[in-house]
């Protein structure tokens, strides 16, 4: 199924490719301004957060509606519904590997020993080790991205044979219904992270399987993408964001939690989305490896390796280069002027 996806993908964006480039974009050798994005209800980006911390120069974000997940996400901004995206890095290689014209320039998600993604049994569950998961239901937001990759690569780890992996099934579910479903048996084990996994935890019952962090140590997880036309129309809006983008992370990781959070509330009291700031009052730290959102080779190879046991991808297919870049990040270079 992922593979008639791909290839389905791969046929449709050359079409969509032809005629895109957004009401925003302009004429002649004028670059785009104003860059159409997707956000998230009750939480801010670090593209948001660098618009009010002034860092997109003569740049706008104009907000066209909320992302239902990373591989959306990405994929709005390949087909030009949108000027960029971000998803778990997993999911760029399957879309690049799809031949969209992406490239991924700056890292905005991952994990630490503060903010990281948890895979929890009930208390009293018999499951104690990967095999226990044999048979078992693990629920998961979406498939094909962060929470499968890190599931297969534990089960792999601990000694299961591809066949024994395949028996362990994933069940698709609303981040917001994981813990009712587990605490009630619906599930056996269930991914938890950020504010719900907290709140899950304050509440008692649960202890962790296994966690992200644990098998990655600290890590970037996901990436925002342009698309390479994009970058090639527009070279200087390009760079002054993407500077502006790894300035916010920079500051989210060298700035007080309560700074940070204070920063998030006002900015989500602004947008008037009629949203809750609930959410970013739990906020603890930015999870990114790199500063200013540095991208490292691993962060793609780990995921190319995965995809490539797993039968997606072919020996070879894609490498971390044909994925990324740091070109336009000043961090990389050691200096954010």
């Amino acid at each position: 199924m992922i593979k008639t996806r791909h290839a389905l993908m791969a046929a449709l964006l050359p079409a969509v490719l032809a005629g895109c480039g957004g009401a925003e974009a302009t004429t002649g050798t004028s670059e785009v301004k104003v860059l159409r994005y997707q956000g998230s209800p009750g939480a801010v980006t670090y593209a948001e957060l660098a618009e009010e911390l002034g860092y997109l120069g003569d740049l706008k974000l104009k907000w066209v509606g909320n992302t239902t997940s990373g591989p959306q996400d990405i994929q709005s901004a390949a087909t030009g519904q949108t000027d960029f995206g971000g998803a778990f890095n997993g999911a760029i290689v399957k879309l690049k590997a799809a031949r969209a014209p992406i490239k991924a320039v700056v890292g905005y998600y991952g994990s630490d020993q503060d903010t990281f993604n948890g895979y929890y049994v009930k208390d009293d569950s018999p499951i104690r080790t990967a095999r226990d998961l044999i048979g078992k239901k693990i629920g998961v937001n979406t498939l094909g991205a962060h929470h499968e990759a890190v599931i297969k690569e534990y089960l792999k780890r601990q000694g299961l044979t591809p066949d024994e992996i395949k028996q362990v099934q994933l069940v698709v579910i609303p981040p917001v219904n994981t813990e009712q479903a587990v605490r009630q048996g619906q599930l056996d084990a269930g991914t938890l992270g950020g504010v719900l996994r907290d709140k899950a935890l304050e509440r008692g019952g649960l202890r962790p399987l296994f966690t992200d962090v644990d098998l990655f140590g600290p890590f970037t997880a996901g990436s925002i993408v342009l698309r390479e036309d994009f970058i090639a129309d527009n070279p200087t809006t390009t760079r002054t964001f993407v500077t502006g983008f790894a300035k916010a992370v920079a500051w989210a990781q060298t700035h007080s939690r309560a700074e940070v959070v204070g920063t998030f509330e006002r900015i989500i009291a602004k947008r008037g989305r009629n949203e809750s700031a609930e959410t970013v009052r739990f906020w603890k730290s930015t999870g990114i490896a790199g500063k200013g959102g540095v991208i490292a080779p691993k962060e793609f190879g780990t995921w190319i390796d995965w995809l490539t046991r797993e039968g997606e991808l072919r020996p070879g297919q894609v490498e971390p280069d044909d994925l990324y870049t740091n070109a336009f990040n000043p961090y990389a270079a050691g200096s954010a002027s």
